[in-house]
């Protein structure tokens, strides 16, 4: 992220790739190391880029991948602090149990009512929080009465959304026929909107160096927010635009890497997803 300045950005809200997940990144890294290489480099440029005091968020969660099953949220919590950041939070995202169905997984028990078949099917995802250092609360002195205005966070929302707990009972983005995400792992706008309203003032920086579809920028444009959003994925152009209503603001910046085969990703990722199909 070179093109980034130190210390310019006010807020980092992100979600890196599932580790390989079978429906979503099947087979995207040659294995964990190389992964957790990603984030180590990643968690180094984010600590240059982000403001003193400021606050880093990652949405991620631990990964079954052939029977296996991954710690990514310890292994990322414990690159990040290598980084140099502090941890600060974990927020529990849980999504509505209705639309999960018992699985192979968990319906082993079913077929075997013995201890030891245990395997749970998971509905929550890690809202992961970390800080640069601690914030200089005099900064509010130094802020314009329409920032401050613009920034004030709803005491309703706070108490009636139950924004002050570390569980958020948050919708998924469904699999509904032609949603604009279809194929792509994208979290709803409601995590965005918190995040960025509890951690950044208005007319700050947002960045998300895996931009996906797009769903950050969008919101950190309507929350009147500047942002950078970074992504390898070609196919998504379109989509990202589109979300964007093909204009982002003048002082936000989208950047598209074109690695190898990048403009194959998404379709590369829905055949392998389509051969395993039954």
């Amino acid at each position: 992220m070179r093109e980034i300045h130190d210390e310019s950005v006010q807020l980092v809200v992100t979600s890196p790739p599932y580790y390989n997940a079978p429906f979503d990144y099947p087979n995207l890294f040659k294995d964990y190391d190389e992964f957790l290489r990603l984030i180590d480099d990643l968690s180094r440029d984010l600590y240059r880029v982000l403001a003193p005091g400021r606050v880093a968020c990652f949405v991620t969660d631990d990964m079954l991948v052939k029977g296996e099953k991954y710690p990514v949220v310890a292994d990322i919590t414990r690159l990040i602090l290598d980084a140099g950041f502090r941890y600060r939070d974990r927020i529990v995202w849980v999504k509505p149990k209705g639309y999960v169905r018992i699985s192979r997984r968990s319906g082993v028990v079913i077929q075997h009512p013995y201890p030891m078949y245990y395997y749970p099917d998971n509905i929550q995802e890690s809202i992961l929080i970390f800080q640069k250092g601690r914030f200089d609360y005099s900064h509010l002195q130094e802020l314009d009465p329409k920032s401050l205005r613009e920034s004030k966070i709803s005491i309703d929302d706070y108490h009636n959304q139950e924004w002050y707990l570390t569980v958020w009972n948050i919708t998924n983005v469904l699999p509904l026929g032609g949603r604009l995400e279809k194929g792509i792992a994208a979290f709803p706008e409601e995590i965005p909107k918190r995040l960025i309203k509890l951690f950044s003032y208005f007319g700050e920086t947002v960045l998300d160096p895996f931009l996906g579809s797009g769903t950050t920028m969008k919101v950190a444009q309507e929350l009147g927010r500047s942002s950078w959003g970074y992504e390898i994925d070609l196919e998504l152009k379109k989509i990202i635009k589109k979300k964007l209503n093909f204009n982002h603001s003048s002082d936000s910046r989208l950047i598209f890497i074109d690695g190898r085969d990048a403009r194959k990703l998404r379709s590369s990722f829905q055949r392998k997803v389509e051969t395993k199909s039954p």
